[in-house]
Parts: C-alpha cells; structure tokens; sequence
C-alpha cells in the first residue's frame, strides 16, 4: 500500500478501531512517512541512512533530504508535527483525543507524500516558504538596503 492510501486508510478508520490501536497505527503512518523521504533521496541518488535525530529516522531522513535543497524544508514543520502528533495519540488516555490526533498524523502524512511527490514533478515547489531562503543573505540584503519593500 503506498504512504499515501494507507495515510487515508488510518483517517478513514472508526474512532474505536483508531483508539485501539494507536501505537501501531501511529508507527504504521511514521513508517510511511519515512519511505516518502526514502523515496525523495533514491530519486536524487542518496542511500537512505539509517540514523536518527532526536530518536526519530523521519527527522534524519529530512535532513539528509534537505542538504543541498533549501526547498525542502518547507516540510520540516510537518515531519516534527506528524512525530508530536503520533506521540500524543500514544500516550493519551482518552479514546476521543487518541483518535483525533491519529486523523491528524494521517493529515500531516498525506501532506507530506503530496509535497514530496509534488516536489518530485516540480523541484521549485517550496521555494515559497521562508525556511528555505537564506537568512542570512536575506539579511546582508535588508542591511544593504537591497531588499526593500519584499517580504521573506
């Protein structure tokens, strides 16, 4: 099942069923959301690592994605809220708040395939977020008074 339809199979869920099993299924979406980047560095040539950033491979992945490509951390955000949200749903109490943060992580998973995907086709895709411009030229620019009037 590709990342993108098992995403939508875990949202589509009955809350009993995604209150149930949120520990699997909260590992299920990080999995997915971790062959979407596998796939993004095999597209580019890059073997995958194996590492982890602060306990996750979905973070390491990012990185080593995101070297060279300032675009692509324009979904940096969403690899650290898919991690909060999987790891809200596993240590909830309440069957309610498990299940709507698992349809969330499902959210942020399907994003995150969508914009890898679509960065795929489109390699400037991103290029709008600020966290892929250089600040610090940004900054040279705003000192020098090149940049006026732009907004980053």
């Amino acid at each position: 099942m590709s990342p993108l339809a098992r995403a939508d199979t875990i949202a589509a869920m009955p809350e009993a069923a995604l209150a149930e099993q949120a520990v699997p299924l909260a590992q299920a979406l990080l999995e997915a959301s971790e062959s979407v980047l596998e796939d993004w560095l095999r597209g580019h040539g890059q073997v995958p690592g194996s590492g982890e950033i602060e306990g996750f491979r979905l973070l390491a992945l990012h990185r080593q994605a995101a070297r060279g490509t300032p675009s692509f951390n324009a979904c940096r955000e969403s690899c650290r809220e898919l991690i909060f949200q999987c790891n809200m749903a596993r240590v909830s109490d309440d069957t309610a708040a498990r299940a709507r943060r698992l349809r969330l992580a499902a959210m942020v998973a399907r994003h995150l395939a969508l914009f890898v995907a679509g960065k795929l086709e489109n390699a400037g895709l991103g290029e709008f977020c600020c966290s892929a411009r250089d600040l610090r030229g940004r900054d040279e620019g705003l000192a020098s008074g090149t940049m006026e009037g732009k907004h980053g």
